[in-house]
């Protein structure tokens, strides 16, 4: 049942609040008999009032019909570095093909539909430039790397009935993130998680400045990542604040990646790298201040109340984690939350999506007190959940 369901049943019957549930229920209806009318669709497209709003929801239904496509315009633009070749300036249709490996009419078809979705513009006696869309795709390696990412998404989505009759199972997605499935995470060899670390890595400036301008990490004198990855946070999270010692926990193979990459940008000797897995494993102590990244909404609840259990106990009486990933029903990308990432994480086979108060809820459960929120420039990409250890022991 619905939020509104379930309230309208459990108002009483004769309360003001059931009596304005009821009429609300009586409208909504009423308006979906009407709007599913033919011949109200046909009044509304042609009324002087009502038709603007015809034609956006008509548009509006039509780019959910069509989002495919849209996207599969937007790959074609990445595979041929078509906005690599424009970064420098505009140039002629004439050009372009020159440049391109396809034949002409092809060129002037694709080109034709990256103007319409704006990733294109026309310029001066007619040359191509970048659109307002595809200006922020030049060396977007996040992006481009997600744009790529999705052709797999894209084939476990051919069926979407069948993707939820089996949860994921045996998805290619699912493929892509071994310890999805694996009964022994920890176990898994370098070769296995390389392309998924790969994709976190890239993917990880979405989120990284975000965070670090939400919240002032300098104020704390060590830094754990757990789930980190190859570090690329704790490398980002050290150049904002140069007095911030660093510590990494991840799969064994995973954390091994990590270890040289931190090496390689000079963190060695402000660096700490642990392996192991956090569904069977301690976490390692001595940090005040722990971050958890875009990891909780790729498990199941038990799971999740495993991790903030576990790293509650990592931390000191006065330590602080930093929860930050895409949540459900954050005002203005609800489809990013539910929809987007509802299928995703359906089709990785584990996890799902998971509103704020649902995730403070879990963190004062797991010993955690003082939650808050933080805003967000991009709310769309993260959300911010800050929680301070609690007194008591849960």
């Amino acid at each position: 049942m619905k939020p509104a369901a379930i309230a309208a049943a459990t108002l009483p019957h004769g309360s003001p609040a059931g009596w304005r549930q009821r009429r609300w229920e009586q409208w909504c209806n009423w308006r979906d008999r009407t709007v599913g009318s033919a011949r109200f669709q046909h009044w509304a497209a042609g009324f002087v009032f009502t038709r603007p709003v015809a034609r956006k929801r008509a548009r509006e239904l039509f780019d959910i019909v069509a989002g495919f496509v849209y996207s599969q315009v937007l790959l074609a633009c990445v595979r041929l570095q078509l906005f690599d070749m424009l970064a420098p300036g505009a140039l002629s249709r004439q050009e372009i093909a020159a440049r391109l490996d396809l034949p002409v009419d092809s060129v002037h078809r694709l080109l034709d539909a990256a103007l319409s979705l704006r990733l294109l513009e026309t310029r001066f006696q007619g040359r191509i430039g970048l659109g307002p869309l595809g200006a922020p795709m030049v060396g977007n390696e996040a992006v481009l790397a997600m744009v790529e990412h999705h052709a797999t998404l894209y084939r476990d989505l051919a069926d979407p009935v069948a993707l939820l009759r089996d949860g994921g199972q045996g998805s290619e997605l699912g493929r892509c993130f071994p310890y999805a499935s694996a009964a022994r995470p920890g176990d898994l060899p370098a070769g296995d998680v390389a392309a998924y670390s790969a994709l976190m890595t890239a993917s990880q400036p979405l989120v990284a400045q975000e965070i670090l301008n939400a919240y002032d990490f300098r104020k704390h004198r060590c830094l754990l990542d757990v789930a980190g990855g190859q570090g690329r946070f704790l490398a980002a999270a050290a150049q904002r604040c140069p007095q911030l010692a660093l510590m990494l926990f991840d799969l064994p193979a995973v954390a091994h990646s990590g270890e040289q990459r931190l090496q390689g940008q000079g963190l060695a000797a402000r660096s700490r790298v642990v392996g192991g897995d956090f569904l069977v494993d301690p976490l390692p102590k001595g940090a005040d201040v722990a971050t958890l990244i875009r990891v909780a909404h790729d498990h199941d609840d038990a799971r999740v109340m495993h991790l903030l259990r576990s790293i509650r106990a990592a931390l000191p009486a006065d330590g602080t984690l930093v929860l930050a990933e895409p949540m459900s029903g954050t005002t203005g990308a609800e489809p990013m939350g539910d929809a987007y990432f509802g299928f995703y994480l359906l089709a990785m086979g584990r996890g799902r999506p998971r509103r704020r108060d649902e995730l403070t809820k879990m963190l004062q459960a797991a010993g955690f007190d003082r939650v808050r929120s933080l805003p967000s420039r991009l709310p769309l990409q993260v959300g911010l959940l800050v929680a301070r250890v609690g007194a008591a022991a849960p």
